[in-house]
């Protein structure tokens, strides 16, 4: 009965996004009020009724309901808790489920907490939001239907991907969505705005939050994937340019240029044309993510479904969405004329070319994404595009960023001059060129890859501290300090996100330019050494999981004759699944992760055992957690909130110049 109440409950949200797709837009037209304030009520309706559809399918993983399909598919009753519920989205049905229901709920806080946005405004975004959702539900209902019921109920069901039995997988993909499909208000902030023919100042500070709000999921659900990848998988990395990582990547740096763009049309009212493509083509990419992911038409380890039907029902989706968004934006771009005036030096230069970089670096990853695809059915020729490639194409371009980026951060607007804007920033810049002088006087016969990030890491994080502080003015230091601590959040916020991505950069290059890696078959109780650490092979044992079995290994880590833990290295086995895992051992420190996985066994009591030396390994990470931090702070400032600023707007509303 739970089951059917499910799919009757998505019928119903089918519906509504129906109605609010339609009337909110014609009552926009045409003025009338009742019909444009009729979107409130239908977001909520529509978010309430996909709620209740995702409880009644995650009831049935939790009770382990084998009358419905999915859950035969991918749970298991001897699964622990947290991977049933997680193998609710832990499979294309499930997953697209929740892919609506965030649809649903974005569109459900532009209902609750926009109430100082005009009501055309208003009943255009959710109009298109709704539109969004219509396709997605369509594509539930008729391709993807998570609710079938099985004729023959088995006693048990098939499990989960035991990959995705892992606490990283299980948070990961509601972060992710979270960012794709925040950027889908992103997109009907663009649409509404091109409809109503309104692109100003106020504007660019409502649509803001949205995309601040996706860019900072996006960053933390990659950051979980990278994580996950790099603990789970066993090979050490923590990023191998698969297409679906790419996927999720693309978008990512759009959003960070629409973010940037924004600040420029909300300051300035410049960019406006720049700001509204990237709002759509952003949103474009997250659907070229969901479409890589579940088409098949590129090999990923990560694809959840290679169904050609589902490929060419969500590639039309995308070819919709895309297709409406630039022919209105052709159609009024010419009316987007520019308002601000600025120099060569000027922040609104330096966020141009912020944005130039990122954009360029986002469609070199898209090509070297797809070129395989192209390759194969143009050329008819079966190739690889792999590490070596981006590295090389895209690395340049975070290198400008990272040189540039404090820089333009102390510009001001319209007008800078470059003696007194750059003179605060020499202190930074001697103290990052020592920085990576020293690491080049330290290391022999490497790379100057270590020396290059460590560069710009240190540049990056003295250079957002540079900014901060010259944001309190003159005075003594007591003086500066107080003011600190009353400086606005997104300042604050700015300075923080920068800071973590010199700190990913520092680590990224670290990482790269001084692992160490070591493969050896080892017999019981003997010693080895890697990189100045001793490892001792001391026994290996079977131990049964709640729904595996494992080896286990006992490896005792030891420096300068000191032992310093016990790594206990894992090969498991899902019988159900019938799929081995490889559970890393990773002793963490600041500076450095000793990384150790065992492998097959081998004759004479001897096993392989795999060990990584991974120096600055969790700055990556750290970086990460800082950058969505750095966002997070912003986000809460209540300037950048929607209510901010927005009544002034109302009263006086400005058309797109």
């Amino acid at each position: 009965m739970i089951i059917e109440l499910g799919h009757f409950s998505l019928i119903l949200a089918f519906l509504t996004a129906c109605f609010q797709a339609v009337v909110p837009l014609v009552g926009a037209q045409y003025r009338w009020q009742g019909w444009m304030t009729s979107a409130v009520p239908a977001a909520t309706m529509q978010f309430i009724l996909t709620a209740v559809a995702f409880g009644a399918l995650t009831w049935a993983f939790v009770t382990s309901d084998f009358s419905l399909r999915l859950a035969v598919l991918n749970s298991h009753s001897l699964k622990p808790m947290l991977y049933k519920i997680t193998g609710v989205w832990g499979n294309h049905e499930g997953s697209m489920l929740l892919w609506v229901l965030i649809v649903t709920l974005f569109g459900g806080f532009v209902a609750w907490f926009g109430n100082v946005l005009p009501d055309s405004l208003r009943a255009r975004v959710l109009a298109v939001q709704g539109a969004i959702a219509v396709a997605f539900f369509a594509f539930i209902l008729f391709s993807s239907n998570p609710f079938l019921r099985m004729a023959v109920p088995p006693f048990d069901g098939q499990d989960l991907n035991p990959l995705l039995q892992d606490p990283g997988l299980a948070f990961h993909p509601p972060f992710l969505y979270l960012g794709y499909v925040g950027l889908s208000m992103s997109y009907s902030f663009a649409l509404a705005a091109l409809i109503e023919g309104r692109v100003d100042a106020a504007w660019g500070r409502w649509v803001r939050p949205y995309t601040l709000a996706a860019w900072i999921f996006l960053t933390i659900g990659i950051g979980l994937g990278s994580w996950w990848a790099y603990y789970e998988l066993g090979w050490g990395g923590f990023w191998f340019w698969d297409p679906v990582e790419n996927a999720s990547f693309m978008p990512w740096l759009l959003a960070t240029a629409l973010l940037h763009s924004a600040i420029v049309v909300e300051k300035r009212e410049s960019l406006k044309s720049w700001t509204i493509l990237l709002a759509i083509i952003a949103f474009g990419f997250s659907m070229i993510g969901a479409f890589i992911t579940r088409s098949g038409v590129i090999t990923s380890v990560h694809a959840f479904a290679a169904d050609p039907e589902r490929g060419v029902f969500l590639l039309g989706i995308l070819a919709f969405f895309m297709l409406v968004g630039l022919t209105l934006f052709a159609a009024r771009a010419a009316e987007m004329q520019a308002k601000g005036v600025f120099g060569v030096l000027s922040r609104e230069s330096a966020l141009v070319l912020n944005n130039v970089l990122l954009a360029v670096a986002a469609f070199v990853v898209f090509v070297g994404t797809i070129w395989p695809l192209v390759s194969e059915l143009f050329f008819d020729r079966k190739l690889s595009v792999g590490a070596p490639f981006f590295n090389l194409a895209f690395t340049p371009f975070m290198v400008v960023l990272g040189l540039i980026l404090p820089i333009g951060a102390m510009f001001p607007w319209k007008r800078a001059k470059l003696n007194r804007n750059l003179r605060p920033l020499i202190p930074a810049f001697i103290l990052s060129l020592a920085i990576s002088v020293l690491i080049w006087a330290m290391q022999t016969e490497r790379s100057a890859l270590g020396p290059i990030g460590f560069f710009l890491g240190a540049w990056l994080m003295s250079g957002a501290l540079v900014d901060l502080m010259s944001r309190t003015g003159r005075g003594r230091i007591g003086e500066r300090l107080s003011r600190l601590r009353r400086l606005p959040r997104a300042d604050w916020g700015k300075s923080v996100a920068h800071a973590g991505l010199g700190v990913t950069m520092a680590g990224v290059a670290g990482m790269l330019a001084w692992e160490a890696e070591d493969i050896r078959v080892t017999h019981i109780g003997e010693r080895f050494e890697v990189a100045g650490y001793g490892l001792t092979l001391r026994d290996v044992r079977e131990v049964d999981g709640p729904n595996y079995v494992a080896v286990v290994a006992d490896i005792v880590l030891d420096q300068k004759g000191e032992n310093l833990t016990v790594l206990t290295p894992e090969k498991r086995i899902y019988p159900v699944a019938g799929m081995p895992t490889t559970e890393a051992a990773i002793d963490n420190g600041f500076f450095r992760d000793v990384y150790v996985v065992i492998g097959d066994p081998q004759a004479n009591n001897a096993w392989v055992v795999r060990t990584y030396y991974k120096p600055f390994a969790n700055w990556i990470w750290g970086g990460a957690i800082l950058m969505a931090l750095g966002g997070t702070l912003s986000l809460s400032d209540r300037r950048y909130r929607v209510a901010a600023g927005a009544k002034r707007a109302q009263a006086n509303p400005v058309a797109a110049e």
